[in-house]
């Protein structure tokens, strides 16, 4: 009984260093992290459980050797290639699969902040019904949202909020 209780005592403190250096670790339960941890030579095991550790990441797409990841998908099927693919093999990152999920979000915020700052200047140049189609879905709800924004500021500044809603 003492062994068993070392034994779950290692298991946890092991399971708790992996989600420190991958917080997003915390979304899973003990048996999803340890079916990703006890796969580290396959990269494509995190795909099951990409949508518990990134919000509207249904997966990741992965060149045919499974090495670099290339993109992130939607559950409704929206492809946002990385400006960066990640390399999961590279250096310190074969099988250290927190580490290269580190740079998965960091590549997803970058690839967002970018595409996000272009469909800012594509939102005054376009159609709205051909801009909205053209982006993803997330960068139009916030690129929507900062011109919303910026008109109602303006209107309540110029006194004419009355007639920006007609």
């Amino acid at each position: 009984n003492k062994n068993l209780d070392a034994i779950q005592k290692c298991l946890n403190d092991y399971l708790e260093r992996k989600r420190l250096s991958f917080p997003r670790f915390f979304f899973l339960s003990n048996e999803e992290l340890l079916e990703i941890l006890s796969q580290t030579k396959d990269p494509t095991a995190v795909q099951p459980h990409m949508g518990k550790c990134f919000e509207g990441i249904n997966s990741v797409r992965f060149n045919a050797e499974n090495e670099i990841i290339e993109a992130m998908l939607s559950v409704e099927g929206e492809v946002v290639d990385y400006f960066k693919p990640v390399n999961v093999v590279a250096g310190d990152k074969k099988g250290a699969v927190e580490k290269w999920l580190c740079e998965v979000q960091d590549t997803m915020i970058d690839t967002l902040t970018r595409i996000t700052g272009q469909c800012v200047k594509a939102y005054a140049d376009s159609q709205r019904d051909q801009w909205v189609t053209e982006w993803p879905g997330q960068c139009v709800i916030c690129v929507d949202n900062i011109y919303w924004t910026k008109e109602v500021t303006d209107a309540i500044e110029s006194h004419t909020l009355p007639n920006y809603f007609e």
